[in-house]
């Protein structure tokens, strides 16, 4: 095991790194070619992804007893959450998105696999795996919101209120990175934080996104740009 928490975190987030090629989407819409019903249930899958992970995060909040560090991390999480979702709706609803759409939507259970991994963290993890786990997951999806939010603007017209979501998710997060480092510490400090058990945690979680992502591209056309 590394010696410290910054090289835990490191190695985790370089280990657990997804491969390029299994997102099928995000290059589509980097390169303007993803059609329009690709991002409207990207917005209506992640419409059901958000409120899930918020009551997971503020579920492994509550579990975090004895552990301050692990409790704050998940509470910003969970109130991050919350700022995202508002963001979203101007992109749902530059994606023609309307509450007659919403309601008659299916979702993908490809694409809900991810939330239910997440839920199921909430309910068996130990605090300090769970941060780990997450930590490496963020630092692959900030990178696509930011590939996203900039794609939106150049080739889909979009304004910056309906990039927000992803302007959000692509923006550093010291604050949520010193947390999670401290949770990590203590738990390397305690005695308490399985190394293992996190990376198969992390392993199961960089899956079920990648699996979000196949859904979306099976479930709609792109379209090509002349």
């Amino acid at each position: 095991m590394p010696g410290t928490a910054r090289d835990l975190m490191d190695t985790f987030t370089r280990d657990l790194a997804p491969d390029p090629r299994v997102n099928p989407v995000v290059p589509l819409i980097a390169r303007g070619e993803a059609g329009r019903d690709v991002l409207a249930a990207l917005a209506l899958e992640q419409r059901l992804v958000i409120p899930a992970d918020r009551r997971a995060f503020l579920h492994l909040a509550d579990r975090s007893a004895g552990e301050p560090d692990s409790a704050a991390f998940f509470t910003a999480l969970a109130e991050g959450e919350a700022l995202a979702g508002e963001r979203l709706e101007p992109f749902a609803a530059a994606c023609g998105v309307d509450a007659a759409r919403a309601d008659a939507y299916e979702a993908l259970p490809g694409c809900q696999a991810y939330p239910a991994c997440v839920a199921w963290l909430a309910l068996n993890a130990a605090p300090a795996d769970a941060v780990l786990a997450v930590t490496a997951n963020f630092s692959a999806w900030g990178g696509y919101c930011a590939t996203i939010a900039d794609a939106l603007r150049a080739h889909y017209g979009f304004p910056d209120e309906a990039c927000a979501f992803f302007d959000f998710f692509a923006e550093p997060a010291p604050d949520l990175e010193r947390m999670a480092l401290a949770s990590v510490r203590a738990a390397l400090d305690a005695g308490s934080l399985d190394e293992r058990r996190a990376r198969r945690h992390g392993r199961l979680l960089q899956s079920y996104e990648a699996m979000f992502w196949e859904s979306l591209c099976s479930a709609a056309r792109p379209v090509r740009r002349e």
